[in-house]
């Protein structure tokens, strides 16, 4: 395929959503920075401090986008995806060992090691967890694809499936007690599992299994078991000040969105912001947004994210290398799972659960990965055909484009249409 102009609108939207995340640390961040040196009796943090580290995640994330989407070459990327694997997991297990030994690499909030701690410079190795996840899972499709109807019943499959994603699952639902993080790697496997074609039977036991699994990593958890509690009515066994807190959570977020009403108290206005509303900066920007810029904005917002997801799926659909496009639908299913979890959990559709909104919410790791992502399908675009791209179409003009006889499978060498 002859490299062609990328789809601009991936880099339109991008920049307009970090844009608005930009305005309202601009907005909330002094007072969030008034509210926390008030609490802790010392200054801390100046009036800019979130604001300014806002400015350099996103800069960093731009960074990291046009790195992925100019300077490196997408098949060699590719071709490290094991590679990238085994990093991201290894930095999981340092993590784990460093939380296990009390080492001071580790930083632990509430009760979670989430981070390693280089000086004054925190990693979440969660995030890029995913984006290695996607790399993966599309290498080993793409290499067993067209080895039997059910790639499941692969043994070699199998393996590289189960322990890539249950390794994943482990550190970082196990060790770093982050299930928010969980759901979007198990999403991520489940639409890649759906787009290889595997048998619809074969496909509900697999959901049928994540979801048993899901349950039971929420019912071997306390402080899990208190967010189900709150969301179920607050009917616990025994009330906790855990129960408390994410009751009182979920309220001052529902509080936020009412208050904003149609058009919002206005950007500068917010009184959630000032201490009422937990994770303000972080999990709660969107409650935050609807209280400053109202439901119809928020609408836009929403909307703006539903064009970045359909430009995204673009990609997927027309491209010729299925590789291409298993890569564009996880990276699809990552950043539409922190979407519509993030808003359903902020407006109580279901329990409060902690994940980050893409582009949006406070922090630099997650703005890092999602942005190095977006850069990466930004140059799978430069790939894609004029029309939609089905499966048999890939087949039939491999064939007429490199002459091999009709035979031999075409999984089996490189597929390279000229365009």
């Amino acid at each position: 395929m002859r490299k062609h102009k990328g789809d601009a609108l991936i880099i339109v939207l991008m920049l307009i959503l970090m844009g608005l995340g930009l305005l309202v640390m601009y907005t909330i961040g002094p007072v969030r920075a008034n509210f926390l040196n008030a609490a802790s009796g010392k200054e801390e943090y100046s009036e800019s401090f979130f604001f300014l580290h806002q400015l350099i995640s996103v800069g960093l994330s731009v960074g990291a986008f046009v790195v992925f989407a100019k300077f490196l070459n997408y098949e060699k990327v590719q071709k490290l995806s094991r590679v990238l694997m085994i990093v991201a997991l290894s930095a999981c297990a340092v993590l784990a060992l460093a939380q296990v030994t009390n080492m001071p690499l580790a930083k632990c909030e509430l009760g979670a090691c989430r981070w390693i701690q280089v000086g004054r410079i925190s990693i979440q190795p969660a995030e890029f967890v995913k984006f290695a996840v996607v790399l993966y899972l599309a290498s080993i499709f793409t290499k067993y694809r067209g080895k039997g109807k059910n790639i499941l019943l692969n043994k070699d499959f199998l393996w590289r499936f189960l322990v890539s994603v249950g390794a994943s699952l482990f550190f970082i639902v196990i060790m770093q007690k982050d299930l928010g993080s969980g759901v979007p790697i198990a999403v991520i496997a489940l639409f890649m599992l759906f787009e290889s074609g595997i048998p619809l039977k074969s496909f509900l036991i697999v959901c049928t299994a994540v979801v048993v699994l899901g349950v039971g990593a929420i019912m071997s958890s306390p402080h899990r078991r208190e967010r189900l509690w709150t969301y179920l009515g607050g009917g616990a066994p025994e009330q906790s000040e855990e129960d408390d807190a994410d009751a009182y959570h979920i309220e001052n977020a529902l509080i936020a969105i009412g208050t904003g009403g149609l058009f919002g108290v206005g950007i500068g206005n917010s009184v959630q912001a000032t201490g009422y509303l937990p994770e303000s900066i972080n999990d709660s920007v969107f409650a935050i947004m609807g209280e400053t810029l109202g439901f119809l904005k928020l609408v836009l917002v929403l909307l703006a994210f539903a064009w970045l997801l359909f430009r995204i799926l673009r990609v997927s659909d027309y491209s010729s290398d299925y590789q291409n496009s298993l890569i564009a639908i996880g990276v699809f299913a990552w950043i539409m799972t922190h979407l519509v979890v993030n808003v359903m959990a902020m407006t109580n559709i279901i329990p409060l659960t902690g994940i980050t909104l893409p582009l949006l919410s406070y922090g630099g790791t997650s703005m890092m990965a999602v942005g190095a992502a977006l850069g990466y399908v930004y140059q799978l675009s430069m790939y894609t055909s004029r029309e939609v791209t089905t499966d048999e179409k890939r087949k039939r003009e491999f064939m007429e484009d490199t002459g091999f006889n009709r035979n031999i499978s075409y999984e089996q060498v490189n597929y390279r249409r000229r365009r």
